[in-house]
């Protein structure tokens, strides 16, 4: 835009600049947030000699603004002064704010620091990058965006000023160097993961507070990738031990947490020599969150293992845990056990999981009987329905009465899986009761979960089953005195009559649901409204279908447009709309 600005167009200009002035703080805010459409009313020319040196002056004293500054500061500012070859003017700005005292504020300009650096050319970065890193001492992060990009003489001075951050008297600084060891070491050339990396790493591992050393796991991974597994075993093993024993918990955490992609960037052979006695001391620690986090690594980590190796070595510490003092172990156990059965195979399964899945279905604490119900069908994929209904069925019908209601919820959403697999006759004689009773739920979401239950269970076994196994039981509630039981009815009909056929619904559904559409309740009569508009929709494509709409359903509605309650008035209104669009 050209810098000979109409005065007119000055003005809103200078009052937005007026406001980041302002002593209100919110005013201040959305002046910040206004600041690509300052930029853009100034023209590049402008915006680079006016508005980037007026930012870089004013540093706000509230962590708020600076926060959205930096944040702003990051979004292809660049378009707004001129384009890439402008974009380090950007650079003084977020200087200033990685130098204040808030950690988020200066997180956040570190970031928008590494945005600007993806546009500059290498001649920028070593004119005004490399000079900006160096003035920052604990500028971590900007070390890993340019690393690539620069030539080999810069990268060799990178590498030690990297290594003295990694050495840093500033716990801080260590921290945020253990943080981006990792992603700066994938742009290592391999002689300098070994030549440098590796001491820079070793060094941090060996740091007196846990809260570097934590962060020393990731970066061991990125190493192990980048190694031989000779490598491995010669440089890193020590290291790996170390991590796996180390003093704190939370550095231990870390290494269960991460033991799969540890294990899988060591390679097989080292895992099965020198990693499965290291993983059983994590399963057997003496912190419960060391535990519960190694519990998650289970299935993953005994791929890499020969079954017999899992049957002796793995299960034993996998019983234990079922009977672990801590429910969010038993919780991570039952999350994942079932990952094993395809591993073991239908005989061990049988003979060692399947004690252990009734054991933690009886687990007093929700989360764990939860846990087991929703990864059901991985074991029954392995041991077949039969058996697994024979030994757990009698732990699912007390579970579909359990106290929690979300296990309630998790049993009826498997029921239709395991009816399916388990056939008509014995579903009716075994689970058909208990599917009903759940409409008469004192929580909603357990009632609302077992309509659309029955819908797919109509999906499963026919509609004729339904108009004999559901249809009148739903129905006969309609006339219950408690008007939750009449609003269940309504509800379920609103979801299962698209899976009926129009011979049921015209028998022995249309009748008892035109009653209750003149019930006393308005949210009943609305509610019936809602279901008449999904049977106008479903059943509307047909010569039939048309008739039964004329005949049944538009009377009823029209009588409800008229309805004292203004939400039966509306919905009623709606439901005729869609009732009337396949005559037109």
């Amino acid at each position: 835009m050209d810098a000979g600005f109409p005065v007119e167009d000055i003005a809103p200009i200078a009052i937005l600049m007026d406001e980041l002035r302002s002593e209100d703080v919110q005013l201040r805010l959305n002046a910040i947030h206004s600041i690509p459409t300052i930029a853009l009313a100034l023209g590049p020319d402008r915006a680079r000699e006016e508005l980037i040196p007026f930012l870089q002056d004013s540093v706000d004293d509230e962590d708020e603004v600076l926060l959205a500054l930096a944040e702003e500061l990051g979004r292809n500012f660049e378009e707004y002064i001129g384009g890439k070859e402008n974009a380090h003017i950007i650079l003084g700005p977020l200087e200033n704010l990685s130098a204040v005292e808030e950690t988020l504020v200066r997180e956040k300009a570190a970031e928008s620091i590494t945005k600007v650096a993806a546009v500059l050319s290498q001649s920028q970065i070593e004119q005004y990058y490399i000079p900006l890193l160096k003035r920052l001492s604990g500028g971590n992060a900007l070390y890993p965006a340019v690393y690539a990009k620069v030539s080999p003489v810069i990268q060799d001075d990178l590498r030690k000023g990297f290594t003295a951050l990694g050495s840093d008297d500033t716990p801080m600084v260590r921290r945020a160097a253990a943080k981006w060891l990792g992603p700066l070491l994938t742009h290592f050339s391999q002689p300098h993961i070994v030549s440098d990396g590796l001491p820079i790493y070793r060094k941090l591992q060996q740091d007196e507070q846990d809260s570097v050393r934590l962060l020393t796991v990731e970066d061991l991974i990125v190493i192990a990738k980048r190694l031989s597994p000779a490598e491995v075993k010669e440089q890193l093993l020590r290291q790996i031990k170390q991590s796996i024993g180390d003093r704190s918990w939370r550095v231990r955490y870390m290494a269960a947490n991460h033991f799969n992609e540890l294990s899988e960037a060591v390679g097989v052979e080292i895992v099965r020599e020198e990693l499965i006695g290291q993983y059983v001391q994590l399963l057997k620690d003496n912190e419960a969150e060391v535990r519960s986090a190694a519990a998650t690594q289970i299935p993953g980590f005994s791929k890499l293992l020969d079954k017999e190796v899992i049957l002796a070595r793995i299960v034993p510490c996998v019983r234990d845990l079922s009977q672990d003092a801590s429910q969010h172990v038993r919780a991570a156990l039952a999350n994942q056990i079932s990952g094993l059965a395809p591993l073991l195979g239908k005989d061990a399964t049988i003979e060692h999981l399947l004690p252990l899945f009734l054991h933690l279905l009886k687990d007093d604490f929700p989360e764990v009987r939860l846990n087991i119900i929703s990864k059901l069908e991985t074991v029954n994929t392995v041991i077949g329905i039969e058996l697994l209904s024979e030994s757990l069925l009698p732990a699912i019908v007390e579970l579909a009465e359990d106290k929690s209601w979300r296990v309630r919820q998790a049993i009826i959403e498997y029921i239709p899986l395991l009816s399916n697999q388990l056939g008509k006759p014995f579903f009716d004689e075994q689970l058909g009761n208990l599917c009903m009773s759940w409409l008469g739920d004192t929580v909603y979401s357990i009632r609302e979960a077992a309509t659309v239950n029955l819908k797919k269970l109509t999906d499963v076994f026919g509609v004729e089953w339904a108009k004999v196994a559901i249809v009148p039981k739903v129905m006969g509630m309609g006339s219950h005195p408690n008007y939750l039981f009449r609003m269940t009815t309504v509800q379920a009909i609103t979801t299962i009559s698209p899976s009926l056929s129009l011979e049921i619904v015209r028998t022995d559904v249309i009748g008892p649901l035109l009653e209750l559409s003149k019930d006393p309740i308005p949210n009943i009569r609305f509610n019936v409204a809602k279901a008449l508009e999904v049977m106008a929709t479903a059943f509307g494509n047909s010569a039939e279908g048309r008739a039964f709409i004329q005949d049944w359903i538009t009377p009823a509605l029209e009588r409800q447009k008229t309805d004292q309650d203004a939400d039966v008035r509306y919905f009623a209104s709606r439901a005729l709309q869609k009732a009337a669009a396949p005559d037109s």
